[in-house]
């Protein structure tokens, strides 16, 4: 493409400066050479002119080429400036995610302060989709032992069920071995919070023991009521979701979505009493 546009470039001088001696010597002899000029002249004239014109196409197009190609250049630019921010618009994500999740950690550690925290990673669970039981990287070694509370960020998590020394498996308030002794947040009215066959692959537990008088709707909030001796009071369980019937309105139970997401679990804290 570019020795084309060379040859042409060249072409157009040429014949300019072919024109321009012709005009010369037709100017100066006598006039019996003239009207042959008059006639080159006259035939070259269009050729001229065509050559002119493509020139500037030639011009034109090299200047398009050009332009496209900084234009190219722009573009490639700015998108990897797009995905320079977009990486590290994930990044601030991230951190946003993981510094919500250390404030919830520290208003749990506020309230429960007569407890030390030993932080434990996930290192394996049960098959499934759901961490109804696992097993973490801290055991009897690090001081943990059986029924020892297990919490995250946002709530209750289960209880220590076996503790190896370097490592120690955790049931779930999902799983169906689990029970818990709770209240309603709003009321103050002991329930008791288990575990369920149909409801554990769906992430959720079940309310038992609700007493007839007790007002109880969708969206009261349950916290652990002390009770029993494992799980300290006054630690978020979940959410009330639905209330059904079982023979009559007075015989019900409902179902409780867990605060702690058992589908994503990562890492968990385990509370050992400082007394």
């Amino acid at each position: 493409m570019v020795r084309l546009l060379k040859k042409k470039s060249f072409l157009i001088v040429l014949v300019s400066l072919i024109l321009i001696v012709i005009m010369g010597i037709t100017s100066t002899r006598s006039s019996k050479l003239g009207w042959f000029g008059n006639l080159l002249n006259s035939v070259v004239s269009p050729v001229q002119k065509a050559l002119s014109s493509s020139g500037h196409k030639v011009d034109s197009t090299v200047s398009f080429f050009k332009d496209s190609k900084a234009i190219n250049d722009e573009n490639e630019k700015l998108k990897q400036r797009v995905d320079q921010l977009e990486k590290e618009n994930d990044s601030l994500k991230e951190l946003k995610t993981k510094n919500d999740l250390l404030i919830e950690a520290l208003d749990l550690k506020n309230q429960l302060k007569q407890f030390d925290y030993i932080s434990a990673n996930i290192i394996a669970k049960d098959p499934g989709n759901w961490f109804n039981v696992f097993t973490i990287d801290k055991g009897s070694n690090d001081k943990i032992d059986k029924d020892y509370a297990v919490v995250a960020s946002k709530g209750l998590v289960g209880r220590v069920m076996v503790a190896g020394p370097f490592s120690s498996k955790v049931i779930s308030v999902i799983d169906i071995d689990s029970t818990v002794s709770g209240r309603l947040t709003k009321t103050r009215d002991y329930v008791e919070i288990k575990g369920d066959l149909s409801l554990r692959d769906q992430g959720l537990c079940k309310m038992y023991n609700i007493s007839p008088d007790v007002d109880v709707a969708v969206g009261d909030k349950v916290e652990t009521s002390g009770i029993g001796g494992i799980f300290p009071k006054g630690i978020a369980i979940g959410e009330v979701t639905e209330i059904r019937q079982i023979n009559n309105e007075l015989d019900r139970y409902a179902i409780v979505k867990p605060v702690v997401d058992f589908r994503r679990l990562e890492d968990v804290f385990v509370l050992k009493s400082k007394n």
